[in-house]
């Protein structure tokens, strides 16, 4: 598996630095901070991927949150997803509170529709979400992100939480896997 991943880093590109990345996520906390201060928000972390946006996103808010965990899964360690698959739910009640959902990846946007119904299921008043890489699709996706780091390309990413077959979510920026994928 080592030797595909070094193939994968040979072959790919960077679309996004390290700054830029940071610089995104910066302007991610203003907006969330001016529209989510008085709200009491509890912040889930839609893991595994969410967690890199979540960890230096929640620094840069400046009001009281509560920070649980979600893992829902369309793709596993794959490259392509498939049904979805609940991994974890949060500890936290969700009654009457406004939930803000930090992933990294709005892809065709099938998990985080399922994440928005659970938590209107479990009695949150308001659900937002925050996503790092809003992936421009041809085709309308079910939800739309409330706070947006990037848009890009449809190519299939890693890095700030992104993964290739469970790998390369530490990478120092935005990278889009050679062709083939």
């Amino acid at each position: 598996m080592l030797r595909e991943i070094e193939q994968i880093q040979k072959n790919a590109q960077l679309l996004h630095t390290e700054a830029e990345v940071e610089a995104a996520i910066d302007s991610m906390a203003e907006k969330i901070n001016a529209a989510l201060a008085t709200h009491n928000p509890i912040v889930l972390c839609v893991m595994n991927g969410g967690i890199v946006t979540a960890g230096k996103l929640i620094t840069k808010l400046n009001f009281p949150l509560t920070l649980d965990a979600i893992n829902v899964s369309r793709y596993g360690n794959q490259v392509s997803g498939s049904k979805i698959n609940w991994l974890q739910k949060p500890v936290s009640s969700l009654k009457d509170r406004t939930v803000l959902l930090i992933d990294d990846i709005l892809d065709q946007g099938l998990t985080l529709e399922a994440i928005y119904q659970y938590c209107l299921e479990q009695g949150a008043n308001h659900v937002y979400s925050a996503v790092l890489v809003d992936k421009q699709l041809t085709k309308t996706k079910p939800v739309q992100a409330d706070f947006i780091g990037l848009s890009i390309a449809d190519h299939y990413l890693y890095g700030y939480g992104m993964d290739y077959k469970g790998y390369l979510r530490n990478a120092p920026g935005i990278y889009a896997c050679g062709s083939g994928l």
